[in-house]
């Protein structure tokens, strides 16, 4: 049975596009800057993954939105939001490297998902989990790309705040990132509840990390009277 919190993808979805369009606008305007063009992606991949929950809420659960839900959430739901970072904080050769490995990675999971059989005898219609794939190895590729995701999107934010604070005038800096960091963790908790059938939780915690990323994003851009090295996201304010 559905209750209130299975409506909660809809308007983080709405929340999810609006931000891909902020970013696109700003991304145009520098179209060489590679961390604006994976957080746009980023974001995009966000937004889809709570799309396909909104429809399992409102048309029910299919097999291609359940396998859709699970490549753009378990496996590109925060990868290109750390590949941003990555690009801001490491060398380019890096970066490039590390974008094609885990293009071509999650690639090859994507296609091992989409052929892995389901057993629909363990169905839950109001409860969208990678436990009804027959298959159950193919739930190991999601590990790789989060733990990237955590150490350069969680990190690489709690870095950035931490080398800000030292900096004078730069309270933006440290306040936007924070909000991004924990913004970024929220949803990896909320997905490890899904393991244990707590799919609510998940939704919820999207919400509200897709708005405190937001949140840091915007409180990053904003105008400082005090100009201070590039770090993580902060590197956005160069595209304006």
């Amino acid at each position: 049975m559905q209750n209130v919190t299975h409506y909660i993808p809809i308007l983080t979805t709405l929340i999810s596009f609006a931000f891909t369009a902020a970013l696109y606008k700003h991304w145009r305007y520098k179209p060489e800057a590679k961390h604006l063009m994976w957080w746009t992606i980023g974001t995009l991949c966000f937004g889809i993954g709570t799309l396909t929950e909104s429809i399992n809420t409102l048309a029910g659960w299919s097999v291609l939105n359940m396998k859709a839900w699970y490549i753009s959430g378990a496996l590109l739901g925060a990868f290109p939001l750390a590949q941003g970072t990555v690009y801001l904080l490491t060398k380019r050769k890096f970066a490039d490297v590390s974008a094609w490995f885990f293009i071509v990675y999650i690639v090859i999971a994507a296609v091992a998902i989409t052929l892995a059989p389901v057993d629909r005898s363990i169905v839950d219609p109001t409860r969208l989990t990678g436990k009804v794939m027959m298959w159950s190895w193919v739930r190991l590729f999601s590990i790789l790309p989060n733990t990237y995701a955590l150490i350069f999107l969680v990190g690489g934010a709690v870095w950035s705040a931490v080398q800000y604070a030292r900096k004078q005038g730069s309270g933006n800096r440290v306040l936007g990132n924070w909000l991004i960091a924990i913004g970024g963790l929220l949803p990896g908790i909320g997905g490890s509840f899904t393991r244990f059938g707590y799919v609510e939780v998940l939704f919820v915690t999207e919400f509200i990390g897709i708005l405190l990323i937001w949140a840091g994003y915007r409180v990053i851009t904003r105008p400082q009277s005090v100009p201070v090295p590039v770090a993580a996201l902060a590197g956005m304010e160069k595209t304006k």
